[in-house]
């Protein structure tokens, strides 16, 4: 299989953390998806990473289809529970923690629009937002050692990987000092070896090119 993402992607990251979790072999192939020579409409019309590739060449896109998949593919590790209303609880922590990242990007992408061009209330909404559901987390959290409880999840995945995206593009927000036990929980995740090797950052031109 071959992963086809970017470095800074947190939806990249979150696969790649799954991906690691499950211990799947695969092929890292870096490419940006903003770079007008990109191949990624090649793989998903919608031009966005991260696309899996299976073996037969056919393509998944939109990352929680990904990782849906990647962990039915290996009975190790498994992220996602069958129970019906536990499978629920992790996906909504999901939902949740994608939509901060959603949020996330949409400020980001704002800011880099030319001065005269910029709108202040759509940044101002968009980081209410993330302010709203980090506070959410924080609450369902509580002093439970896992988001859902005592076993280790996807929800934990996609926990960690927003808020290490707010570590990465919005440094000055310092979500710690106002939720300590998302704090906490963050703080261990980044000691697991599929977090630590994931840390985003920008790629140096001489490395696009396929990583294992």
């Amino acid at each position: 299989m071959k992963l086809i993402g970017s470095l800074t992607s947190p939806f990249v990251r979150k696969a790649r953390i799954v991906l690691a979790e499950k211990k799947i072999e695969y092929t890292f192939e870096l490419e940006n998806p903003w770079d007008a020579k990109s191949r990624v409409p090649d793989a998903n019309p919608l031009g966005k990473v991260p696309v899996l590739v299976l073996e037969d060449d056919s393509t998944l896109f939109d990352s929680r289809v990904i990782v849906e998949f990647l962990d039915r593919l290996s009975p190790l590790n498994k992220l996602i529970p069958t129970d019906n209303r536990e499978k629920i609880e992790v996906k909504r922590w999901e939902a949740l923690a994608d939509g901060v990242l959603d949020a996330a990007v949409a400020v980001v992408l704002e800011r880099r629009r030319p001065s005269k061009q910029r709108s202040e209330p759509t940044i101002k909404r968009q980081l209410e937002k993330i302010e709203r559901a980090l506070a959410v987390m924080s609450r369902d959290l509580g002093d439970k050692p896992w988001c859902t409880g005592n076993s280790f999840t996807l929800a934990d995945i996609a926990f960690g990987v927003a808020l290490g995206y707010l570590d990465f593009r919005h440094g000055s927000y310092d979500w710690r000092v106002l939720h300590a036990n998302l704090a906490k929980l963050a703080a261990k995740l980044a000691e697991r070896p599929s977090f630590a090797d994931t840390v985003p950052h920008e790629a140096p031109a001489a490395d696009a090119k396929p990583k294992k």
